[in-house]
């Protein structure tokens, strides 16, 4: 749960803004039954506990070119020490590497890579990802059709 109390309005604002993030305050106080001033306090506070955590554009992947998506699952020498530490602070610089996740199961790691090919896959796992520290194990997996991506985050799990 998160640390802040959030009431109905908060959920109406952040539930506002997943949809269009591009809202002016006026817009989204008139959405969410406020004036602007309250309005503008609230999104403020939702932004200091950390409950908004940013706006961001949706980009096209594949009219910016790139086209595929691939799943990479990696495993580590080691669990202990600095070899964890060491790949985590490499895969920051990978900027083909749009989320790294520390998993449970088969792979330490899971990784959602973007390219424009499966050449240019191939020169990333050759030349990047295979000389990351620590990597013992590359799996990767490549996605043949996205059915959903980037949605709202569900909210009615919070207390009413």
């Amino acid at each position: 749960m998160p640390s802040l109390k959030l009431d109905a309005i908060d959920r109406k604002i952040l539930a506002a803004l997943q949809r269009n993030a591009r809202l002016t305050n006026v817009e989204l106080a008139d959405e969410v039954g406020l004036s602007p001033s309250p309005c503008l306090r609230r999104v403020k506070i939702l932004e200091e506990a950390g409950v908004i955590a940013g706006y961001h554009a949706n980009l096209s992947r594949g009219e910016l070119g790139l086209g595929l998506t691939v799943f990479v699952g990696i495993k580590v020498e080691r669990h202990h020490g600095a070899a964890p530490d060491a790949f985590r602070d490499a895969i920051q610089n990978v900027s083909l590497v749009i989320a790294c996740h520390l998993v449970s199961g088969e792979a330490d790691f899971l990784l959602q890579v973007v390219v424009p090919d499966l050449a240019a896959y191939e020169q990333l796992l050759i030349g990047t990802l295979l000389n990351l520290p620590g990597v013992s194990d590359i799996r990767s997996n490549f996605a043949i059709r996205t059915l959903k991506e980037i949605v709202p985050l569900p909210l009615g799990h919070l207390p009413q």
